[in-house]
């Protein structure tokens, strides 16, 4: 089932996951995603590009390009960075407003939150929450109401 406000390329990343049934293929999945994420600077590994409440060292950086949103990201534990290359495949290129927008639904979706220890599946959505807020000042005066993240 697709999610219509969704956008196409995390769609995909959803549909892709959901026609997984097995747990180890997931994982097999997730190191895929890890495997193709870009070198992350060390320079950018400082404690305000850290992800609050992970277990492993995660960082996160975001960049505005012509309007869409550039994220970069690493993590010292494998399936923790295809997490992370995961929703960077998912979240980049989208508009701050989108990014903001979006709901942490979609990592149910994925049925990754079954396979993950919970460590794991709350550091994903900590991701998840640390991308949205790292666009925060992306965003117009214009759009207030898109200004807000809770959690």
């Amino acid at each position: 089932m697709s999610d219509s406000s969704r956008p196409a390329k995390l769609d995909k990343i959803v549909r892709r996951f959901q026609r997984i049934t097995d747990p180890k293929r997931r994982y097999e999945q997730l190191l895929w995603y890890a495997k193709r994420l870009d070198d992350f600077p060390t320079a950018e590994k400082t404690p305000e590009n850290k992800v609050p409440g992970c277990v492993s060292q995660v960082y996160i950086t975001a960049a505005l390009t012509d309007g869409k949103v550039d994220f970069q990201g690493d993590s010292d534990a494998l399936i923790t960075k295809g997490l992370v290359a995961l929703l960077i495949d998912a979240l980049s290129d989208l508009t701050p407003a989108e990014v903001v927008r979006l709901s942490p639904d979609f990592i149910q979706e994925t049925q990754l939150d079954v396979s993950l220890t919970p460590s794991r599946a709350n550091g994903f959505y900590n991701i998840f929450k640390t991308m949205q807020k790292k666009v925060l000042p992306f965003l117009s005066d214009s759009q207030p109401e898109t200004a807000s993240i809770e959690g």
